[in-house]
């Protein structure tokens, strides 16, 4: 989709300030520490919960904006990153794992995302599946492999209640939480965080491409960030090789 000179609303940026690539990250605080992996990081612009760098991969223009938690801020950021140019989106993040045995540091390469949320309803039906690009998803599965990351591959549970998650006994439908939990262990979903689902959907709708890759939160201490973002950034390498070779 064709970039805009106006200057987008909550994101305050334009045509011009992002690269085609950008990475997500929830937390503001982490926007600046992803950027440092790039060359020649710039502070782009600022306001509420969207924090934006722009640097450079292999003399590619790269962005990193922060979401906020959520999907309705998410959504926000890709619908308006998508309007100044951007056509390529990487969630990056923590979460909570599901499968048991799972080990803290541990990435989710995510495949797909359960719409366990209420803002991608206003986009398409919940018939409709929110599903990562296959070509993202194979770019971040390639960069784990070769850095050797301890990864998992499939699908996420996206939901609107952190603490609905982590103390269901607080919450006044604790039995529905704690049954729906269970059946996406079941399932075989991987992890749960809270902004995927919406952004695969919003993607599929705007016809650009998006992921996500997850450190997930198991069994012992979670340790740094680091693998995370390395293997992020090497999934952006991947996918630069992999554009400049099927252009």
């Amino acid at each position: 989709m064709s970039g805009t000179s106006l200057k987008q609303h909550h994101i305050q940026l334009e045509d011009g300030d992002v690269g085609r690539y950008v990475l997500l990250p929830g937390d503001p605080g982490r926007v600046e520490v992803i950027a440092r992996h790039l060359t020649n990081a710039v502070h782009v612009a600022t306001n509420r919960e969207y924090v934006t760098y722009t640097g450079e991969l292999d003399g590619v223009r790269v962005s990193v904006t922060s979401t906020g938690i959520g999907c309705p801020s998410a959504a926000i950021a890709i619908e308006e990153l998508t309007r100044v140019g951007a056509d390529t989106f990487i969630r990056v993040g923590t979460s909570g794992s599901i499968q048991p045995g799972t080990k803290s540091g541990e990435l989710a390469i995510v495949t797909g995302a359960i719409r366990d949320e209420g803002t991608s309803i206003h986009y398409m039906p919940m018939e409709f599946p929110a599903v990562a690009d296959l070509t993202v998803v194979s770019a971040l599965r390639s960069a784990a492999i070769r850095k050797g990351v301890a990864h998992r591959v499939g699908i996420s549970q996206s939901k609107d209640s952190f603490y609905g998650e982590v103390e269901p006994e607080h919450s006044g439908v604790t039995s529905q939480l704690l049954d729906r939990w269970k059946a996406w262990e079941i399932g075989g979903a991987i992890c749960s965080e809270m902004e995927a689902s919406a952004i695969f959907v919003i993607s599929s709708m705007l016809k650009v491409r998006s992921g996500g890759i997850m450190l997930m939160h198991g069994e012992g201490e979670l340790g740094s960030i680091e693998p995370l973002i390395e293997t992020a950034i090497a999934g952006v390498r991947e996918l630069i090789t992999f554009d400049a070779q099927n252009k």
